[in-house]
């Protein structure tokens, strides 16, 4: 019931119930009951809409934007497990009158390690005063002395110099690591090619790289890096949501699919803009059958039995830490229709889980 209460948001007429002055705050408090209800358990949902308030409010043409895409921002944040606004998970931003959700590094980098595989993870901006060395081939090596001052703790930016490149690296729980450093040049290439970059100085407005050029920057690497990275499927689905807003395209965040946990973005690469998959959203009907249907019936169109295996090895998880683990190693081995099946599959059983716990 709380998930049907949620979905008839949208049959809800937006003039009437949700004026666009104050229909998002209206939306969070009409339902609030219900989110609670259709969250995941580790989600707190009082803490959840006073963040998101917050956020709203400190984004004041987040109020020109449809209730319901702001309404599935949210929504759609918290099931990644992400928090929008000033802890820098993830942020609103508005896109004509629609919502999109951009996840921010931190939050890329609290997605990798809830991987279960990524001990840990992060970037550094390199500066020109700063000692820097890199070594690839059979023996790879990085290391980066940043330029100290008095008593040997780290001098100011301005003494250390321009920014002159990033790196990020991995730690996986077996202690091995993997790493990618990029140059400034190369990070300002991918900045050129983004079309949100371009639409901002075309219209002459200043865009987040050029107020915090050094974020972009980190963040750039650790999309980068991702790429080399076992991924959750909340790791996957907050890199195409990334990359779609990158090249300025819409995100198209429906709200049943959200609260379905159906919803997946189109995947393009974030450096050429090149579309690399089409999200396959299931018809209305065929959603509606699949409520019903087993797992293994659901897979059968695909024709796919290392499909079929993934999602019989997920039902036989017990907890949240082996469903990601079988998850994580099926994932690889699929691509396009079958990995976006795997993924609602995905879902599903960790709803069932998060239930009896």
């Amino acid at each position: 019931m709380a998930l049907q209460a949620l979905k008839n948001i949208n049959r809800a007429q937006s003039a009437v119930e949700a004026p666009k002055d104050k229909g998002f705050p209206a939306l969070l408090e009409k339902y609030k009951g219900e989110i609670a209800r259709a969250l995941p358990k580790h989600i707190n949902p009082d803490r959840m809409v006073r963040i998101a308030l917050t956020a709203f409010r400190m984004t004041p043409k987040l109020g020109e934007c449809d209730p319901r895409s702001v309404f599935a921002a949210v929504i759609q944040s918290s099931q990644l497990g992400l928090e929008v606004g000033l802890m820098g998970e993830a942020h609103l931003v508005p896109f004509g009158d629609q919502c999109q959700l951009i996840p921010g590094y931190t939050g890329l980098m609290k997605l990798a390690r809830q991987s279960g595989l990524v001990q840990d993870i992060y970037a550094h901006e390199v500066r020109v005063n700063d000692k820097f060395t890199l070594k690839l081939g059979l023996e790879r090596g990085l290391e980066h002395e940043p330029l100290t001052g008095p008593g040997g703790f780290p001098a100011s930016d301005e003494e250390r110099g321009d920014v002159v490149g990033f790196y990020a690296v991995a730690v996986f729980k077996d202690g091995s690591r993997t790493f990618v450093a990029m140059s400034r040049k190369e990070v300002e290439r991918i900045r050129d090619n983004s079309r949100g970059y371009q639409a901002a100085k075309r219209f002459k407005k200043e865009s987040v790289w050029d107020s915090d050029f050094v974020a972009m920057g980190l963040k750039t690497a650790i999309r980068r890096l991702c790429k080399f990275l076992p991924k959750s499927p909340e790791l996957a689905t907050a890199l195409a949501l990334d990359a779609v807003s990158e090249q300025g395209k819409a995100q198209n965040l429906n709200l049943n699919d959200v609260i379905d946990g159906t919803y997946a973005p189109v995947v393009i690469d974030e450096e050429t803009g090149e579309v690399l998959e089409e999200s396959a959203k299931p018809t209305p009907v065929a959603a509606e059958a699949k409520k019903d249907a087993p797992a293994a019936q659901a897979a059968a169109p695909t024709a796919n039995g290392k499909l079929t295996a993934a999602i019989k090895a997920m039902e036989g998880a017990k907890t949240i830490e082996a469903l990601d683990e079988v998850y994580i190693r099926a994932e690889v081995e699929l691509e396009g229709a079958d990995l976006e099946a795997l993924m609602r599959e995905y879902r599903r059983i960790k709803a069932n889980i998060d239930s009896l716990i």
